[in-house]
């Protein structure tokens, strides 16, 4: 009788090992996938300083005598700015002053007329794009700078003028190590005009002379503060 009974249970208990291990093949099994990984991106966020320095060319016109002057010449500076960076945008705003030495010269009459300008500051916002460490950008804003004339004429003493005016332009940075951050750009700058009268040329009183210069120059920049990389 008990041989009959534990025979009975070892079948049933095989019966049910037998469904369990079936319902057990059938579910699904979870698939490892390790750990998903995050990708930093350069963070542009923070203050910077910088220095920069480039070349420049332009023209300025005197309305007596109707002449125009070519000039051109190199220019060097310090830079201060901000950027904060939201997803891939970034917003900037961005100063810089330059000693420049920047002049032209045309024949007027018996005489040499010439055209300089000694310095340049600009404050601009600036628009970017992230590309991780790239950056291309637009930028504008107000320019000042000095606008000198004179003539070779004894008779003359020459004038200036210290003038605001425009810039425009666009260019591209990259972060190349840790903060340090490098820059290629290009500005358009407008000072406008200045009278300079009968004290460049001897004639009318009336003498408008304008300015204005391409800019291609190269920076580098130290960024101070916010982390160095971020994740979107």
């Amino acid at each position: 009788m008990n041989l009959k009974l534990i025979g009975t249970g070892v079948a049933a208990l095989t019966l049910l090992a037998a469904s369990f291990s079936a319902q057990a093949a059938d579910m699904p099994r979870p698939i490892y996938k390790g750990v998903r990984s995050v990708v930093a991106y350069y963070n542009w966020t923070g203050f910077y300083v910088g220095i920069n320095g480039g070349y420049a060319w332009g023209t300025s016109d005197w309305t007596t005598p109707a002449i125009n002057t070519s000039p051109s010449g190199w220019l060097i500076g310090g830079t201060l700015g901000y950027n904060y960076q939201m997803g891939s945008v970034v917003l900037g705003i961005e100063g810089d002053f330059d000693y420049a030495d920047v002049k032209g010269t045309a024949a007027c009459g018996a005489f040499v007329c010439e055209t300089k300008t000694t310095y340049l500051g600009t404050i601009r916002g600036r628009l970017g794009y992230a590309f991780d460490r790239f950056m291309p950008y637009v930028t504008g804003g107000g320019a000042y700078g000095d606008i000198k004339a004179s003539s070779t004429d004894p008779a003359t003493t020459g004038g200036s003028a210290s003038k605001f005016g425009w810039t425009v332009g666009g260019g591209l940075e990259y972060a190349f190590l840790g903060n340090w951050s490098a820059k290629i750009e290009y500005l358009y700058v407008d000072l406008g005009t200045f009278n300079c009268g009968a004290t460049c040329t001897i004639g009318p009183l009336n003498n408008e002379i304008s300015f204005n210069e391409h800019i291609v120059r190269a920076g580098l920049n130290y960024k101070f503060s916010g982390p160095i990389f971020s994740r979107w």
